[in-house]
C-alpha cells in the first residue's frame, strides 16, 4: 500500500471522528439535526413519525363530562365455546364481558366500568352460549334535550349547545365494528335510570341441545315436567355458599323435551336433535346442567323419573349425591324476558349478524356431515355404534351405581360453618335473638349492592333472584 493512500485513509478517519464529535455535541445540547445530517436513508418516515408524536402529545383526553349519559339495555348474542364464561374473572381475561368492556372503552361510550352503572342479566359459565343475554349500562349520548334514561350534565348550557334532539348514537353498529365475530350486539332499548338487567328480568329461558342416540326421549319429556313449580334445588346445582348464595328455592315456570324438527317426533333416527327447554324466574350456579344430567340418566334408564322428586325432597335427602354434570357446549341462554322495553333494531346490523351466524352454521354443518359420512362408512363395513352418552362429564362407570347409594357432598349447614371459619361469612345475632349469616368477602368485579342476611335474602324477591345466575 502506497504512502499517499495511507495518508488519505488517515485523513478520512480524522474527518469521520470530527463529524461524530459534532453530532454528539448537538445531541447533548438538545438540538435536532437537520435532514441533511441524518445518516438514516428514510428521512421522510422519521419526520412523519416525529410529527405524529408531537400531535399525540398534544391530544387532549376525551371529556365525558361534556356529554349526556343514557341508561340503556343492550341485548347480545355470543358463541361461548372459546371463552371462559361471560363474567369477568380475576384469573383470566378470556371472557365475553371482558371483550364487551374493551369495545365500550374503545368506542368511548363509557369512561370506565366502575362509573357505568352496569348490571348483567345472566352469568353464563365456560363454554355456554347466549342468544338473548341482556346488560344495562350508562352510555354516552347525543340527547342534550333529554329523553328516556338520559342524564344531562348540570354545568352544560343546552341553549349554547344549540343541539336539537336528533338521532341517538348508533350503539349497535359502533360496538359490532370492534367486537369479535362471535360476540354480536342485537339491539338496544332506552330504560329508566333505576332499571336493572339483573333484578328487573321477568324470566330466563335456557335450551340444551342433544341427539336422540339410544335415549328414551318420551320418558325424559315426562320426567322434565317434575321440575316445574317452586322447589329447593340444592341437590341439583353447585352450592355457591362462599359467594353468599344461601337460599336455594327457585321457581320453574315450564320444562319440556322436544325435537328440534317437530316432524321427526315419531322418528327413531339416533342422529335427530332434541331440546331440553326450561323457563324460570332465576337459576342457581350449574342448575340447568345438573337438571340435564338427571334427564340423561333417566333417558338411559339408569334412574327412574322418581329420582327427581326424591332429590327435590331436601328433608329426606338433605345432601347432594356425587354425580357428574352435563357438558357445557350444548347450553344456550336463549331468552331473557323484560316487560315494557322498546327494543330498537337496525336492519343493516341485523343482516350483518345473520350473515355471520350463517357463516358459522355453514362451517359447522359441513363438518357434521363429514363426520356423519365417516360414521356411516364404518357402520357399512360392520362397525357397531356405541350406546355411550357423550354429554356427561367424566368417564363412564363400568358398573352403574344408583344416585341414592353414592357418597354425598357436604350439607348446607356444614358449608356455611366452613366459610364462617374462613372469614368469608360472618354470623350476627338478629333483633329477635335469631342467628343471621351475612355475606362476607366480595370480588372486586361484583356489584356494590349491600350484603344481606339469610333472612333478608329470603324475603326480598329481587335479591333472591339470580344470586348467581346459571352456568
Amino acid at each position: 500500500m502506497s504512502e499517499a493512500l495511507i495518508r488519505r485513509i488517515q485523513e478520512l478517519e480524522a474527518d469521520l471522528k470530527k463529524l461524530k464529535s459534532q453530532l454528539k455535541e448537538r445531541s447533548e445540547a438538545g438540538d435536532d439535526p437537520s435532514p441533511n445530517e441524518h445518516t438514516d436513508c428514510r428521512p421522510d418516515s422519521n419526520t412523519s413519525s416525529s410529527k405524529k408524536g408531537k400531535k399525540a402529545g398534544k391530544e387532549r383526553p376525551f371529556d365525558f363530562s361534556a356529554h349526556p349519559r343514557r341508561h340503556v339495555a343492550l341485548r347480545m348474542a355470543y358463541l361461548g365455546w372459546s371463552y371462559q364464561g361471560f363474567a369477568v374473572q380475576e384469573n383470566t381475561d378470556n371472557t365475553v364481558e371482558a371483550r364487551v368492556f374493551e369495545a365500550l372503552l374503545k368506542t368511548r361510550l363509557i369512561l370506565d366500568r366502575q362509573s357505568s352503572n352496569y348490571h348483567r342479566c345472566g352469568r353464563t359459565d365456560k363454554g355456554v352460549s347466549a342468544f338473548s343475554q341482556v346488560i344495562t349500562i350508562d352510555l354516552r349520548s347525543t340527547q342534550f334535550c333529554g329523553g328516556p334514561g338520559v342524564t344531562v350534565p348540570e354545568h352544560v348550557d343546552v341553549s349554547a349547545k344549540n343541539k336539537a334532539t336528533g338521532s341517538e348514537l348508533p350503539y349497535v353498529k359502533m360496538l359490532n365494528r370492534v367486537l369479535p365475530q362471535d360476540i354480536r350486539i342485537l339491539d338496544w332499548a332506552p330504560v329508566a335510570e333505576g332499571f336493572s338487567a339483573r333484578f328487573d328480568c321477568q324470566s330466563r329461558t335456557y335450551r340444551y341441545y342433544f341427539p336422540r342416540g339410544s335415549l328414551d326421549v318420551t320418558l325424559m319429556a315426562d320426567a322434565a315436567k317434575r321440575y316445574e313449580g317452586t322447589h329447593d334445588f340444592r341437590n341439583l346445582c353447585k352450592m355457591d355458599v362462599g359467594n353468599g348464595v344461601l337460599q336455594f328455592e327457585r321457581t320453574i315456570l315450564s320444562a319440556s323435551v322436544k325435537p328440534v324438527q317437530p316432524q321427526h317426533i315419531n322418528c327413531t333416527d339416533q342422529y335427530d336433535l332434541f331440546i331440553f327447554e326450561i323457563k324460570g324466574l332465576a337459576f342457581l350456579y350449574h342448575q340447568v346442567r345438573c337438571m340435564m344430567a338427571l334427564l340423561l340418566l333417566i333417558g338411559q334408564k339408569l334412574e327412574a323419573p322418581e329420582i327427581i322428586n326424591q332429590l327435590l325432597d331436601v328433608q329426606s335427602n338433605p345432601r347432594k349425591p356425587q354425580y357428574s354434570m352435563a357438558v357445557d357446549y350444548p347450553l344456550v341462554l336463549y331468552d331473557c324476558h323484560f316487560e315494557g322495553l322498546s327494543w330498537k333494531q337496525e336492519n343493516e346490523e341485523v343482516n350483518h349478524v345473520l350473515s355471520a351466524l350463517q357463516q358459522h352454521w355453514t362451517q359447522s354443518a359441513v363438518k357434521t356431515h363429514v363426520l356423519h359420512g365417516m360414521i356411516q362408512g364404518l357402520e357399512a363395513i360392520g362397525g357397531v355404534s356405541s350406546n355411550h352418552c357423550w354429554l356427561v362429564e367424566g368417564s363412564k362407570q363400568r358398573t352403574y351405581r344408583p344416585l341414592l347409594e353414592r357418597p354425598c357432598c357436604e350439607s348446607l349447614e356444614s358449608r356455611i360453618n366452613h366459610f364462617v371459619k374462613r372469614g368469608r361469612l360472618e354470623r350476627e345475632e338478629g333483633e329477635n335473638g335469631g342467628e343471621m349469616v351475612h355475606r362476607g368477602k366480595r370480588s372486586k368485579h361484583s356489584h356494590k349492592s349491600p350484603s344481606l342476611p339469610v333472612s333478608s335474602e329470603m324475603s326480598l324477591s329481587k335479591q333472591s333472584t339470580d344470586q348467581k345466575a346459571e352456568d
